[in-house]
């Protein structure tokens, strides 16, 4: 009886400690899908530079120093000067497997958005290093 009861309670205090450790997950690390990167200032399209080759825009934001110009994929630009735009991180899931998905902003009822290329070339930086 005494080996039962001391089981029991040993399977009891592994059970709370294993719980604990998951509750000390980094949440502001795993949670974070948007992120300010500045007010709109301007942008620049660049045409393809082959046949079948996107049109990009260079969007440029008061916060250039942390991110440089943004490249997004888009022939335009909607936003107007002095909005507030974020990166949006979201996941795309087409059955069992999925992919991080990064899109440009704006906090509007009207939610202007571009899709925003992983690599940035002009600072040679990966978009999911800004989450």
């Amino acid at each position: 009886m005494k080996k039962i009861g001391f089981s029991l309670i040993m399977v009891l205090c592994i059970s709370c400690t294993m719980t604990k450790k998951a509750g000390l997950l980094p949440e502001d690390e795993l949670f974070v899908s948007r992120k300010y990167v500045g007010n709109f200032v301007d942008y620049k399209h660049i045409n393809p530079t082959s046949f079948g080759a996107p049109h990009i825009i260079w969007i440029r934001t008061t916060q250039e120093s942390l991110y440089n110009k943004i490249l997004a994929y888009s022939r335009s630009c909607e936003f107007a000067p002095g909005e507030r735009l974020y990166i949006r991180r979201v996941y795309q899931s087409s059955g069992i497997f999925g992919y991080w998905m990064y899109q440009i902003e704006n906090e509007k009822q009207d939610k202007v958005w571009y899709k925003i290329s992983e690599l940035q070339y002009d600072n040679k930086i990966l978009a999911q290093s800004w989450f």
